[in-house]
């Protein structure tokens, strides 16, 4: 029994899809960049999405300080806050 040092490669066998000779390796880096660039948009419409729910929270906020009662509560609470005894 004879023992060889020399490695064997091991070569996936060929499918129907594949080409023998040619390696896989840089068709899956073709695939994972454009994966990568799928969502390059995505955090821009994120921050806008959020801007525009911050715009809509700041009017309705807005639209409640305006009111007559409101003003009159918090200035209540900033009088009692401030005064001492």
């Amino acid at each position: 029994m004879t023992l060889t040092t020399d490695p064997q490669p091991v070569v996936p066998p060929a499918g129907p899809t594949s080409t023998p000779g040619v390696s896989r390796a840089p068709r899956l880096v073709t695939v994972a960049q454009r994966l990568a660039r799928a969502d390059n948009g995505a955090a821009t419409a994120e921050y806008a999405i959020v801007i525009m729910a911050a715009v809509g929270f700041a009017g309705l906020l807005v639209t409640i300080m305006r009111s007559d009662e409101v003003r009159g509560v918090l200035s209540d609470l900033v009088r009692s806050a401030l005064t001492v005894g």
